[in-house]
């Protein structure tokens, strides 16, 4: 048991000296801060532009679609960096998904550019 607990000391260590570095660079902050408050400052931001209706109105579909595009397309370039690390370990069958995979995506992207998802007009 007192090794298991010598183990886990280093992560101990390492949290708490995160917790106090955290708690100070907020305590910091807030102390030395400058507190200039103007209506310009205390106005809503929203899109770079002034709020002009009700708050819960609807969004448009292309909204929630480009997020989702670019959700997808962004998983595609995180799945792009272990396999480029591990490139040489992979070999032929590595490659050759990784090829299939970038594949459907290419497809899906195009797709999706022929049906103007990525139109915003």
């Amino acid at each position: 048991m007192h090794q298991l607990l010598n183990d886990y000391l280093p992560v101990v260590i390492f949290m708490s000296l995160a917790a106090i570095i955290a708690i100070a660079l907020m305590g910091s902050a807030f102390l030395i801060a400058v507190r200039r408050p103007d209506p310009e400052k205390l106005s809503a931001y929203e899109c770079g532009f002034n709020a002009f209706s009700d708050a819960r109105m609807r969004f448009d579909v292309r909204f929630y679609l480009v997020s989702i595009l670019f959700i997808i397309f962004d998983l595609e370039v995180a799945f792009l960096f272990p396999w480029a690390l591990a490139f040489k370990d992979a070999g032929l069958f590595g490659f050759v998904s990784m090829m299939i995979f970038l594949g459907v995506l290419t497809i899906g992207f195009i797709y999706e550019w022929r049906k103007g998802a990525l139109e915003w007009n």
